[in-house]
Formats: structure tokens, C-alpha cells, sequence
């Protein structure tokens, strides 16, 4: 470039190292600058045209793409490029338009063999063009005239009748449903379509009673027309109430149970959502368990069923009554089937899944690790094994201190084992395994290694940048393969791709981190420490520090020795070390705040209507100091929910911040102060109210709610020191009701599991009453038996202290309490949990 600036080459050339660097912005303006020597320059043109779709400069992309087609208009990719170009600037007609103009061009004949299904694509692509733009008659004109053309007939029949039911052709458009329906019986989108034709489709699923005898009576004309389509069965059931209901699943769900179908109960979980239909769902089950138990037939049969229907009875049972959060139940009937057939691994992993439900996490990583040694082959039980194993590190955090590093360590171990030889944590990454990555960090996070953690989470953001930039080779492929339909809905999906769950939840769990280490710098968490240790405790931290990093050096030296990738040259690919394995020099940020600022745009822009994102927003914004930020935050959260308990705290926060800030000095901020004192009074929580009365007035509502009490209690506590002893008060006089239900077994408290040990922490941490935190414990250790947080009764924290007491006394000479033993003994299943945490140590 210094020595001759005024070269295209050098310009195009600068521009394509900017292109591989993905600054796509540096190299546009190269490109650019490229185009003023050489303007006609086409391979400068289309890399330029590449990265507008890139960066969604549509109207410069629109101008590039017509400038390539002045150049060369007998190239079929400029014709169809342009079009594309002006429908993704929203301009559909003139897309339309050029695509016309383009037919024109070619011969009667056209397209050859070869090429018929590109062509076919094409006019499927200007059809939909049409309908997008409103042309409904034309876009159904054309349809039937290029018929012959179109080579995916399957596509041809979906989008005739999806034109003829926006005409208001509804015969037509049901007779096209039933042809679909004879080719694909199971596809819910054409029964979805057919109900439309006949006027019978609501989309909150509510219906009148006259729609649902209609409604009845088409899935029962269609039932015998589709005897072998699963669907046609499973439908009715989302519409049917009452005794129509119970006969629809009584002959729905007889041949599942025969069968010994697994997914039965997910396939019936969104019934749960419907009043009055999970308790028909439980007298049906619990009258085909004793109708089987006593005579080994269904109700209305002779024959005798197999023994194995009763098995998958028990399971459904232990399923639904974990669904209803009666744990008790649900352990006794998994329990049953294990002992009716112990070699089927579905038994395990539900089991698994009610125990942690119930809160002991350590027991669910015990059966799900049993699951999983029973078919080394199977992925899936793998990865649940998995996140069992890291969702257990709470236990060891609250119990045994030194263990949560190992966990973490043992559950990476298992998760590799389908990983390639060698390079295999660096695998878990390549893979864009999100799920562990995600899993993984919230429980360094939940440690406190926030180091480990933020890798983590920003090793998620990493795939979902790798996905945007892996758009880039399809600009130009999608166009050469006239795959333009899949290319239009993928560009829609990238400019939605950061809305996606995963993103949001590495996000949150970044800026949080970010957040954590604002609050508590390095320095002073490592005085903490220092402080907190005996010198002897002190050395063997630094010890197992030593040998932690020593360990993760030597696995990384031999991955890259065992590495089997090798390159046609014969020369071995070898990745290079990560330079930082535990997430130490993403820890020595000097501005946490603006890193997390980061993310929090990111999730403002694509998650504007989760609550979480604007919680988020006020906590960043509050520690920035930005105070008309915050405020902003705390009106998306009225807006989104102004009851929930969260939306109360960040508004009491909000306003006793700004009361005990002093007076504005400069014009910038008595202008801020004038936007806030203006907007208060729209709030309709602080109308000529005070904060404390608004307080009360928010409890007066939410009397009856755990999570509304306690956000009163800290909000007390907030506004006054002094009230502290009032605050915990309030909490621990709440009540723990049970919930109204027609269920034939147990009960079921109001109070979730998470809660109580959110208000225990509030306890603890934040109003600290150490004795108040005790008597919380013990309360909830009663509502809540097998939980480890808690140390309930039940939970496998207190069956391993007894069994390790009675040991002690057995070593010591002492009797052993038989009762005590036998209760350990049988809620340890073959004694896994003893190998499963003897191995942890281990490893």
C-alpha cells in the first residue's frame, strides 16, 4: 500500500486480510476504495456484494448487485442476486419485477434436465414473492401455469392450498389438506390446516361446545379414514373435557402401556396445563394399575396382558406424581418398577430426575451414573449423567468444601468419553457443546470460581459469533444452487440467532460474573481467604493450586502428542495451547462493568421482553451510576410485571437510592432530576405514596405469596436498619399451605424448593440472623426430606453421616443401630452412592 496506493490490487488484496480478520467494515471501505480505480472490476464487486449481505447493508448490497448486472447480464446469479437484493430490502414487487424480466431472457425449452430443479426452485421462490407482497390471485395464476416446471410436488401442494385458504377457497383448500394428509397422517400442521378450512381453529385452544362436538366428529371421520396415524388420536385429547376426554385417553394410551412406550408421558405433559385433565389422567392410570394387579387384563378385555404393563404403568405413575410434586409417591412407584424389572434404564434416569426434583442432587447423580453404566453406548444417558453430576456441586459446596472442583472434573471426564481420541476437552469446545458449557460454568459460578466460569459462558458466545460468521460462504452458494427460500428464512434466523435461549442464559451468566467480580475485586477475595486460613490450610491450597495447573498442563501436552489429526501433506495439525485454562487473565479485567456492558446491549436489542434482561440492566446501570439508565430498566420491568417480587425490589431500590443522593450541582444532572421527578408520579405503585407505604401496600396484596413476603422483609430491612428483627419476623411467620387438589395420594405444599433456599441465603447473606438461617433450615428441612441443601431426613447428606457414624462405632467397638443402617442401606440403591462419591474422590 505505501508503494502504490493508487493500485486496485493492493486495495482488494488489503481488503481480503481485513475479510479473513472478520473486519468486515475495515473491508468494505478497501473494496470501496478499490472501486474508485477499478470500477468495473467484477471480482471486487462480488466480494464487496458478499460482505453487504454480511453486514445487512441492503442498500448498498441492492446497488452492488445492479452495478454486477450491468456488467454482465447474461449470468443467471446477477439476474437472481438483484432479485434477492431488492426482497431483502423489503422491497418484494420489484424482486418480483426482476424475476419476470429474467423468464424473459430464456428460451421456450428451458431449463434443460440438468438444471430443472434450480429452475423449479426459482419460480417456487417468486410464487412466495407474490403471496409475501399481497398478489394472492397472481401468485395462484402463476402456480397453476408453471406447474409442470416445478419439480418439488410436495411444495407445490403446500403452497396451493396455503393460497387457496388466504382467498377464502376453503372447500378447495380442504380437499388439498386431506390429499397431504393420505401422503403424511402424522404432520399437525395440515390437521392444524384442515380445522382452519372448516372454521374450527382458536389459537388459545378454546372452543365452544357446539366446536368441540364438530371438532369430535371430524378426528372421528378421520380416525377411520387414518387408522394407522398416531396423531389423529393424540389430538382430540387437547380439545375433548369431561367424559369424552377419559374415553379418548382410556383407548389412547391401552396400546403406549402394551407397547412399553417411554415417551408416553411427555407425550401427554402439555394435558397437565388443562384444569381438571392431569386428575382424570390419575383415576384412569390408578384403575388400570389395580384392574391389572388383580386380574392381569385391562377393564374392558379378556386377554391377558403382559407382565411388562404393569412395569410401564409404575413408570407413568412415578412420572406424574413427580409432575404433581408428590415425591413420596413417586419414589415408592419407580421404586416398584425397579424391583419388577431391574434391567431397564428409563427407571434409573427417572428416578434420577424425582430425586432431583425432590432437592437431593448427590442421589440424582448416583442413579443417573448407574443409568449410564448400564449402556456405556448411549449418548444421551451420557449427557444426563452429566448434568447431574454438575447440577450436584450445591451439596458439596454447603457440605463438604473440598469436593466441588472434583465433581466438575468427574463429570468432564464423562462427558469426553464421546469425544475423539486426544484433543479431547478442546472436542467439547469444537463441537459447540452449549449444553455442558452452559451446565459447567453455572456451577463454577454457584463455587465461586468465577474465572472457570466466565470461560465458560464466553465460550458460548464465542459458537453463537461462529454461527453469524458461518453465513458468509452461503451468500454466494445459495445463490448458485437456487436454494433461495432456505437462504432467505436462514438470514431471517441469523438477524433473531442472539434471541435463543442459550445465548441469553451465557449472557446473563457472564455479565453476573462480571457483576460478582465488580463487587468483590480479586485483591480483596484473596485477603478474604487469606485471613479466613490457618498457615497449614494456606500451604495445601497452594499445593493442590500447584498441582490443579500442573495436571491441566500435562493433559494438554499429551492431547497435542495423541492428536491423530493429520493433513494430506503429512504434517500434524496441532492447536495450539490455550493460554489460559482457568480463566485467571479474563478475571484481571480493569473494567468489569463495561465488559458486562457489553453482553447487557446484546440481550437489550434481542431479549427486550424477558424480565430478567432489565433486572440485569438495573443492577449494571445502578453500580455505573447511570441513573436515567436504571430508571429505564426499572420501567420495562412495570411494564413486563409490576407484581412480581423482583420488579417491587429493583423499584423500592431505585427510589431509596436516589433519596439519599445529594443535591444536583451541575445543569446535566438537575436535568436528569427534572426527567425523574416528572416520570414518578406515572408510577401508579408511588402515587402520594411513600416508599415504606408503598411497601406495605405491595405486601397487602401478596399476603399469601413466599416470594412477594420476603421481597417486603428485604425491602423493610433496606429502607430501615433498625427493622431488621421486624423483617425476619415477617418472613418467618409465613405459612406453608397446601395446595388444593383432587389427587388420590399425598399432598403438596405451596413452597418450591428454590425459594426456601433463596430465602435462606436472604437469611444468611444479606440480613444476616445466623439463628434466624438455622431456624429457616430446620423448618424447611421438614417441608422438603430429601433435600441435601436442607438436610432433610431422607436426603443422602444425612444417610451418609449416620452410615459414617455407625461405622466409627463399629471400628470402635461399639453396636451398630440396626434400624439406622437398614434405612441408609435401602435408600442407597446397590450401593452406588457410596462408589459414586468414593470415585469422585478419586478422580
Amino acid at each position: 500500500m505505501e508503494n502504490d496506493v493508487k493500485s486496485h490490487v493492493c486495495w482488494h488484496v488489503y481488503g481480503l486480510l481485513y475479510r479473513s480478520d472478520r473486519e468486515y467494515r475495515e473491508a468494505i471501505k478497501c473494496y470501496r476504495n478499490a472501486l474508485r480505480i477499478d470500477p468495473d472490476n467484477i471480482e471486487i464487486l462480488r466480494d464487496l456484494s458478499l460482505l453487504q449481505a454480511q453486514m445487512r447493508d441492503l442498500t448498498g448490497f441492492v446497488d452492488t448487485r445492479q452495478q454486477l448486472l450491468h456488467l454482465k447480464p447474461n449470468h443467471r446469479m446477477n439476474w437472481i442476486g438483484f432479485a434477492v437484493a431488492h426482497h431483502l430490502n423489503s422491497n418484494g414487487a420489484k424482486a418480483v419485477e426482476i424475476l419476470e424480466a429474467f423468464e424473459g431472457t430464456l428460451e421456450d425449452d428451458y431449463p434443460p434436465d440438468n438444471e430443472r430443479y434450480e429452475h423449479g426452485e426459482m419460480l417456487l421462490y417468486k410464487i412466495s414473492l407474490l403471496e409475501e407482497s399481497g398478489f394472492l390471485e397472481r401468485a395462484l395464476e402463476e402456480l397453476y401455469k408453471k406447474e409442470p416446471k416445478i419439480v418439488d410436488k410436495l411444495t407445490y401442494k403446500e403452497q396451493e392450498v396455503s393460497l387457496l385458504v388466504k382467498l377464502g377457497r376453503l372447500e378447495e383448500g380442504a380437499n388439498i389438506y386431506k390429499a397431504l394428509l393420505t401422503m403424511n397422517p402424522d404432520n399437525y400442521r395440515y390437521y392444524e390446516g384442515l380445522q382452519k378450512c372448516f372454521g374450527l381453529y382458536s389459537e388459545n385452544g378454546k372452543y365452544s361446545s357446539d366446536e368441540v362436538d364438530r371438532l369430535d366428529a371430524l378426528y372421528k371421520s378421520l380416525s377411520q379414514q387414518y387408522t394407522w396415524s398416531s396423531a389423529v388420536k393424540r389430538i382430540p385429547l387437547d380439545f375433548l373435557q369431561g367424559d369424552k376426554f377419559r374415553e379418548a385417553t382410556f383407548n389412547y394410551i391401552k396400546p403406549f402401556l402394551t407397547k412399553g412406550v417411554p415417551s408416553l408421558f411427555s407425550d401427554l405433559s402439555p394435558l397437565y396445563d388443562h384444569l381438571g385433565k392431569a386428575d382424570i389422567l390419575e383415576q384412569l392410570i390408578l384403575g388400570l394399575e389395580h384392574s391389572i394387579r388383580a386380574t392381569s387384563r385391562y377393564p374392558d378385555r379378556t386377554e391377558k396382558e403382559p407382565p411388562s404393563t404393569l412395569l410401564w404403568i409404575l413408570f407413568f405413575l412415578a412420572q406424574h406424581y413427580d409432575r404433581e410434586g408428590q415425591y413420596d409417591v413417586a419414589l415408592s412407584k419407580i421404586n416398584e418398577a425397579i424391583e419388577h424389572t431391574p434391567t431397564v434404564i428409563d427407571l434409573y434416569t427417572v428416578k434420577s430426575r424425582i430425586l432431583k426434583h425432590a432437592g437431593d442432587l448427590v442421589a440424582a447423580a448416583s442413579f443417573a451414573d448407574e443409568a449410564r453404566c448400564m449402556d456405556l453406548a448411549d449418548r444421551y444417558i451420557n449427557s444426563e449423567s452429566v448434568k447431574r453430576m454438575l447440577q450436584a456441586d450445591q451439596y458439596y459446596c454447603t457440605v463438604h468444601k473440598p469436593f466441588p472442583l472434583l465433581k466438575v472434573a468427574l463429570a468432564e471426564k464423562t462427558a469426553v468419553l464421546f469425544t475423539k481420541d486426544g484433543d479431547q476437552h478442546n472436542n467439547l469446545h469444537d463441537m459447540q457443546c452449549m449444553w455442558y458449557e452452559l451446565a459447567s460454568g453455572e456451577s463454577y459460578f454457584r463455587q465461586g470460581d468465577l474465572g472457570q466460569a466466565l470461560k465458560k459462558f464466553l465460550a458460548v458466545e464465542k459458537h453463537y459469533a461462529d454461527i453469524t460468521e458461518d453465513q458468509f460462504d452461503f451468500h454466494s452458494y445459495c445463490l448458485r444452487k437456487m436454494t433461495l427460500r432456505a437462504y432467505v428464512e436462514m438470514l431471517k434466523f441469523q438477524d433473531r440467532l442472539h434471541s435463543h435461549a442459550y445465548f441469553h442464559k451465557a449472557a446473563a451468566g457472564a455479565i453476573r460474573c462480571y457483576l460478582k467480580l465488580f463487587d468483590s475485586p480479586l485483591n480483596s477475595l484473596a485477603e478474604k481467604e487469606d485471613t479466613s486460613k490457618t498457615p497449614s490450610q494456606k500451604k495445601k491450597m497452594k499445593k493442590q493450586r500447584k498441582a490443579e495447573r500442573a495436571k491441566k498442563e500435562a493433559e494438554e501436552k499429551n492431547e497435542e502428542s495423541s492428536s491423530s489429526g493429520i493433513s494430506r501433506s503429512g504434517k500434524r495439525h496441532v492447536k495450539p495451547a490455550d493460554p489460559d485454562p482457568l480463566g485467571e487473565k479474563l478475571l484481571k479485567t480493569e473494567y468489569p462493568l463495561s465488559e458486562a456492558t457489553k453482553y447487557l446491549k446484546l440481550l437489550l436489542k434481542n431479549s427486550p421482553d424477558s424480565l430478567e434482561t432489565h433486572l440485569l440492566s438495573f443492577e449494571v446501570n445502578m453500580r455505573k451510576q447511570k441513573i436515567l439508565l436504571a430508571f429505564q430498566a426499572v420501567k420495562q420491568l412495570q411494564r413486563l410485571d409490576a407484581e412480581n417480587p423482583d420488579s417491587h425490589r429493583c423499584l423500592i431500590k431505585f427510589f431509596h437510592k436516589l433519596g439519599s443522593m445529594p443535591a444536583p450541582l451541575t445543569a446535566a444532572e438537575k436535568l436528569v432530576w427534572s426527567v425523574l421527578e416528572a416520570e414518578r408520579p406515572s408510577i401508579s405503585q408511588l402515587q402520594e405514596k411513600t416508599l415504606s407505604e408503598a411497601n406495605k401496600v405491595f405486601l397487602g396484596k401478596h399476603e399469601e405469596s413466599l416470594m412477594h413476603i420476603v421481597a417486603v422483609a428485604e425491602m423493610l430491612y433496606t429502607l430501615e436498619h433498625t427493622k431488621k428483627l421486624e423483617a425476619v419476623k415477617l418472613i418467618e411467620d409465613s405459612c406453608n399451605k397446601v395446595m388444593p387438589m383432587n389427587g388420590a395420594l399425598g399432598r403438596v405444599l405451596e413452597w418450591k424448593l428454590k425459594d426456601c433456599i433463596a430465602v435462606h441465603i436472604l437469611l444468611e447473606k444479606v440480613l444476616i440472623d445466623q439463628d434466624a438461617a438455622l431456624r429457616w433450615k430446620v423448618r424447611c428441612a421438614e417441608y422438603f426430606p430429601y433435600s441435601t441443601y436442607f438436610e432433610g431426613s431422607r436426603s443422602s447428606a444425612v444417610q451418609n453421616l449416620l452410615n459414617n457414624q455407625d461405622s466409627k462405632a463399629a471400628v470402635n467397638g461399639g453396636a451398630s443401630h440396626p434400624e439406622i443402617s437398614q434405612g441408609a442401606n435401602s435408600f442407597i440403591s446397590n450401593g452406588k452412592l457410596e462408589a459414586f462419591k468414593s470415585l469422585t474422590i478419586s478422580r
